[in-house]
């Protein structure tokens, strides 16, 4: 059987984030993406005009309606939530599908800087949603909301990321991704824990000072999508830090407005070669 996930996030016509990511990236594992939009915008927003539609009214309708449906999803992937009204929903749609993996991206902030749109309250419910979850994939900022430290650039020693990533896995999820480690020679390093066989694998690329709107969203999807076809964690990751990074490095050879984000789809074809790992392999 084919699989499926149910992919929570917004909706951008331009700016290739969210489900603009997860859609292309999760059909190109061989998977069926269910879109359960949180709010449609006509551009993502980090340019200087968007519209913007708050769909949270008609989520409980939406989940309602693939319920009587009696749909089942093999995974649910979940990224930016808005309001304490959408995180409640987005918690009740996880109870009552008890899938046998959760996603969740705690889209709260980045380097040091809080989404001005996230309140105190959120923040915490966040921390509610994370615990529902068996991935969660927070950059280092998000890392550091989750577990209430102070945020620092450049001065986590190893032994204290992995502290990090033990106290975010206690919450709940038995795997945690830490993205965007800035360490010394130009470095940018991704920290992967595995609570089950306590191991903390660290992933380090070269440091590319351009930096483009989407990128944790399509690691995000590439790492759920691989996950939900039974390949191991380590391989996702790694598969997921590649897969980005090649993106980042061809976009940055053109003359691209980072809100637009990065020319993904020219590496497609490295994801529709993986093969499913599972007893029913399509």
């Amino acid at each position: 059987m084919q699989k499926k996930i149910a992919a929570i996030n917004d909706l951008s016509g331009i700016g290739k984030c969210s489900l603009t990511v997860a859609i292309p990236i999760l059909s190109a594992l061989k998977i069926q993406c269910c879109p359960f939009p949180t709010a449609i915008l006509s551009s993502q927003t980090g340019y200087p005009e968007f519209t913007f539609l708050d769909f949270t009214s008609e989520m409980p309708k939406y989940s309602d309606t693939w319920k009587k449906l009696n749909q089942k999803f093999d995974a649910i992937y979940s990224g930016f939530l808005g309001s304490h009204e959408q995180i409640d929903i987005v918690i009740d749609f996880i109870e009552k599908n008890s899938p046998s993996l959760v996603i969740v991206d705690p889209v709260m902030g980045d380097d040091g800087k809080i989404y001005p749109v996230l309140s105190d309250e959120i923040i915490r419910e966040i921390r509610e949603l994370v615990k529902h979850s068996n991935i969660t994939t927070p950059n280092i900022t998000e890392a550091c909301l989750l577990t209430q430290r102070d945020y620092r650039k450049h001065d986590f020693s190893r032994d204290e990321l992995k502290e990090i990533a033990k106290d975010i896995s206690c919450m709940g999820p038995e795997y945690v991704v830490i993205t965007g480690i800035h360490e010394p020679g130009k470095k940018i390093t991704n920290l992967a824990y595995d609570r089950k066989n306590d191991i903390c694998t660290f992933i380090t690329k070269d440091y590319m000072k351009c930096s483009y709107s989407g990128t944790g969203d399509i690691f995000a999807s590439v790492l759920s999508g691989l996950m939900t076809i039974g390949h191991d964690f380590i391989f996702s990751v790694k598969t997921a830090v590649d897969f980005v990074s090649e993106s980042i490095s061809y976009t940055s050879k053109f003359d691209i407005d980072r809100n637009d984000g990065v020319m993904f789809e020219l590496f497609l074809d490295r994801l529709t070669s993986i093969d499913h790992i599972s007893s029913d392999k399509l």
